[in-house]
């Protein structure tokens, strides 16, 4: 569709294509509105003498094509052009009609019917005042006139000569006898009921009545030849440039649309509109049994999703277009799974809220992402809730640069804090998320601060600097086998850096501080997932006698993070293979990174200080399948273009995360995707002497007593790099 008040004239462009760089161009660029209002008016001609030729069973007649078609014409013409004009008709691009132009049309049509209509009556009724009886009478006495002479005629070429007269005096006396049909009314009330001349008044009556029903029926025909004329010239122009004027530009495309809705009809309608992209629709695929073998504009619809790879072998397709703009990620999944082993592009139209919005069209497709298959439905969040938490208020985001940090930084600015403080070890991607977000929130002040949360002396300073009232910490070392091989590394950052900034809050008055953990400290079977587990006991610890509210929320990995395994098989991707997986039944929880940051913030607005929560990370998925699902949207087949292997666990690593919201071990929250861990804290003199322990063997990088010291706070950690 298209907006008609902005755009060039259709038939405008369809003659400046044609013209080309000759000296006519500038001619109908610069005259192109009177071009278009000339078109107009011959289609209006041409829709009232259709309608007279369809009220006079198309038949050609000098009794309306005289005077009737001309009188009425000069009444039709004017009312048309203005009212046609006032609703953009001469701006439209026609080569991209739609049915907005179409009611368009219908709508102007309509009024100028009405208009039309209504000066018809208006005639009839006081047409006298313009029109005086003498004009009628003299009319009739040529007829009559006529008449006679036609009898006394001495030749058939006279006579025809004669009767050519009168028919064309016929039409006039038609059109001005309408006139008199309220004078005569009158005068027949006027006479007795049964009398002769009331009969033979009656009878002149509804011969004139005749004819103003003929002249109503004729401006009814003329709306429907109308609507029809300039609906079918414009399509006709998109026609032409649709089939015939295409520019061609090397191979078609070959694509299945997978959905025969309303979204599947819309794309295809607008590919078979825009042929200079070359895409050549092969059929649909829909799910549901009474659309088998049907046809939409043409193109069939081929059979269930189940059939995809044989469909799609059958007929050499070589892109899938998934236009289900309303379905789930297990439903996209599902048709990526169906086509692992064919070589196949993946592209899907936007979701349903966008193109509800207007935000975008379906047309605007896009190649699936992982995100589309692993991601979950969209988060609802109580946003008045985490507005009163971070509206108006400093907050400072550690590991500002990284993966969560970043999305943190971007979510917070939403909300209108006073003063966003990004705190970053890493120079690079503190510019970088210091550069978009000015550009994108211009109007939040920030500060950029270069500090290693291991620096304590450092970090006291920014704390007392800027005062921060909310402190989101999501700096840490993340990486399980560097953080085996590096064991002092994690227990200096993980631990002594949350316990730096903690203290800090606490010392300067925070109102809240933040943590966020990992699926890694349940249960930890790493130096990593052990240094974010004792992290969390700490500032459990320093809750029960601080002004601040400390909570710390865990999750699973987020897609597309630095360093996560889908950035990884992606280069290995694009490298031609092999796919590296540790094991073929590691399985792991995946989240977006924009919903992990929600969530987070949303967990810290109904945290009371001291809760662990744990986000639903919904249900866990094998890598291998992950392998599989990148391989295949890659348009690549797993095991024949890209192979597999498999390396075995890392050190540190296990198959399987332990990270759920239900248990005996869990507590609700007042939103679902969210629990409490309910833990026992442990001394705080136990706790404490032990960290400082382990901070003073941390130097040495010496593992053995590092795990040692491990299991003395965590009992249950189990270190597989022994």
């Amino acid at each position: 569709m298209t907006d008609s008040g902005d755009q060039q004239s259709g038939i405008a462009a369809l003659a400046v294509e044609q013209a080309g760089s000759g000296g006519w161009k500038p001619f109908l660029l610069r005259h192109r509105k009177c071009i278009i209002m000339l078109t107009h008016a011959v289609v209006f001609v041409v829709a009232l003498a259709m309608a007279f030729l369809f009220a006079f069973n198309m038949q050609l007649q000098r009794r309306w094509a005289i005077y009737p078609f001309p009188i009425l014409l000069a009444a039709a013409l004017p009312i048309k052009l203005l009212i046609f004009g006032r609703f953009n008709q001469y701006r439209g691009w026609w080569r991209y009609v739609g049915m907005s132009d179409l009611l368009q049309i219908a709508k102007a049509s309509l009024i100028s019917t009405f208009l039309l209509i209504f000066l018809w009556f208006a005639y009839g009724w006081y047409g006298t005042a313009v029109i005086p009886e003498t004009v009628l009478d003299s009319v009739d006495q040529k007829m009559k006139s006529l008449q006679e002479q036609v009898s006394s005629s001495l030749t058939e070429t006279e006579s025809i000569s004669l009767l050519r007269r009168y028919h064309n005096l016929q039409g006039l006396y038609n059109i001005l006898s309408i006139t008199r049909i309220p004078v005569l009314k009158k005068q027949i009330n006027e006479l007795p009921y049964n009398s002769l001349d009331r009969i033979r008044l009656q009878a002149v009556v509804d011969s004139y009545l005749d004819h103003q029903k003929t002249i109503e029926s004729v401006l009814m025909l003329d709306l429907f030849t109308t609507i029809m004329l300039l609906a079918g010239l414009r399509m006709v122009v998109r026609l032409y440039h649709e089939e015939f004027f295409a520019e061609s530009k090397g191979a078609a495309r070959r694509f299945l649309i997978v959905g025969a809705g309303n979204a599947g009809e819309a794309l295809l309608r607008e590919m078979m509109r825009r042929r200079d992209i070359q895409y050549q629709a092969v059929g649909f695929i829909d799910d549901d049994p009474a659309k088998d073998r049907m046809r939409i504009h043409g193109i069939p619809v081929l059979g269930p999703v189940e059939q995809l790879p044989q469909i799609c072998q059958r007929n050499n397709v070589d892109e899938i277009a998934i236009a289900m703009p309303s379905a789930t990620r297990k439903q996209l999944r599902r048709v990526v799974q169906i086509c692992q082993g064919t070589k196949l592009r993946f592209t899907t139209v936007p979701s349903i809220t966008d193109i509800a919005s207007g935000k975008l069209k379906v047309s605007q497709v896009r190649e699936v992402d992982i995100n589309d298959l692993l991601g979950r439905e969209v988060v609802t969040l109580d946003l008045e809730e985490i507005e009163r938490f971070l509206k108006d208020k400093t907050i400072l985001v550690t590991g500002a640069g990284g993966s969560i940090g970043s999305e943190m930084c971007r979510q917070v600015c939403g909300f209108g804090p006073r003063r966003l403080v990004l705190l970053e070890q890493a120079e690079n991607p503190l510019f970088f998320i210091e550069r978009e977000l000015k550009q994108s929130h211009p109007g939040v002040p920030m500060e950029a601060v270069i500090c290693d949360i291991a620096d304590q002396y450092r970090v006291d300073q920014v704390f007392d600097a800027y005062r921060p009232e909310v402190v989101i910490h999501a700096a840490a070392h993340k990486h399980v086998p560097l953080m085996e091989t590096n064991p002092g590394e994690a227990i200096k950052n993980n631990i002594q850096g949350t316990m730096n900034a903690a203290n800090a809050a606490d010392r300067s008055g925070a109102g809240n501080f933040v943590m966020i953990s990992t699926d890694k400290a349940v249960n930890p079977t790493s130096i990593m997932g052990s240094s974010k587990r004792i992290a969390e006991m700490y500032i459990q610890d320093l809750n029960s006698t601080s002004r601040t509210h400390f909570v710390t929320v865990r999750f699973g990995n987020v897609l597309g993070s630095n360093g996560s395994v889908v950035p990884i098989f992606r280069k290995q991707i694009a490298d031609g293979g092999p796919v590296t997986v540790t094991h073929p039944e590691m399985r792991r929880y995946f989240m977006t990174i924009p919903e992990a940051s929600q969530l987070v913030l949303q967990a810290a607005s109904i945290g009371q200080g001291g809760e662990i929560f744990v986000l639903d990370m919904g249900e866990p998925v094998k890598i291998v399948d992950l392998a599989r699902e990148l391989i295949t949207l890659s348009g690549f087949r797993p095991g024949e273009d890209i192979e597999i292997g498999f390396s075995g666990l890392r050190p540190g690593e296990k198959l399987f995360e332990e990270l759920s919201i239900e248990g005996e071990d869990m507590s609700p929250t007042k939103h679902p995707k969210i629990a409490v861990w309910k833990n026992i804290p442990k001394d705080r003199d136990f706790l404490r002497s032990h960290i400082q322990h382990l901070l003073e063997i941390a130097c040495t990088q010496d593992y053995d007593q590092i795990v040692g010291e491990i299991k003395v706070l965590i009992p249950e950690y189990i270190g597989n790099n022994q």
